[in-house]
């Protein structure tokens, strides 16, 4: 999946309110205690201008946007993640752990928003040189859960994307599944359900192998 490089590229996928967040950070803090130089950053987002980006984004007051429109903004926060943060942090040889990267692209503008995941594909594959991560973790929850989760964690506010339907977000956890399944070396499932202790061990388990 990903190309020869001193670094460890890990992404961390799932709707709204699946908890990979909090798991990034346990991760971040088992790694450094391991020596290991440990780059955690997010999408959209992780640069100044990508910061921006994300308001516009995730903004209610931005109203409805087009598909296409919502697409570029991501890419473009994309590219300059891979370029100012990610790209030199694995040619260091530290350990990424994102939380989020393209495959967010494929299930929440290529398939929910019905773009196709083959123009979602094209344009990131430009937008990152074609940067692939080494591993992908799919938090994945049934998204009454999650978004109700993501609720409470926000005083009630809800971002532009956590306002769409409750189809919408099933779309994209069915889109987030069928991407997973259909690369299972690459891909692992975590049931996100499970107490937050269980899934820090199996995530564990699964990371250790993965490190140089």
């Amino acid at each position: 999946m990903g190309k020869s490089r001193p670094g460890l590229f890990i992404v961390f996928e799932g709707g709204e309110g699946t908890g990979k967040t909090t798991q990034i950070k346990f991760l971040q803090t088992q790694l450094l205690g391991l020596g290991h130089e440990v780059v955690l950053s997010w999408e959209p987002g992780g640069t100044p201008l990508g910061e921006r980006i994300r308001a516009i984004l995730l903004d209610p007051n931005s109203g409805p946007m087009s598909a296409r429109c919502e697409a570029l903004l991501y890419s473009a926060a994309r590219a300059e993640h891979v370029e100012k943060v990610l790209a030199p942090a694995l040619e260091r040889g530290a350990v990424v752990l994102c939380d989020r990267y393209w495959d967010a692209s494929r299930a929440y503008q290529g398939v929910a928003r019905g773009l196709g995941t083959s123009s979602i594909d094209h344009l990131n594959y430009w937008a990152t040189d074609g940067l692939f991560p080494d591993k992908v973790f799919l938090f994945d929850i049934d998204p009454n859960i999650g978004l109700s989760r993501a609720a409470t964690r926000q005083g009630g506010m809800k971002d532009r994307l956590e306002q769409e339907s409750i189809g919408f977000h099933e779309t994209v956890r069915r889109a987030y599944r069928f991407i997973a399944e259909s690369h299972p070396t690459s891909y692992e499932i975590i049931n996100a359900s499970q107490d937050i202790e269980a899934i820090k061990d199996q995530l564990w388990t699964k990371i250790q192998p993965l490190l140089h």
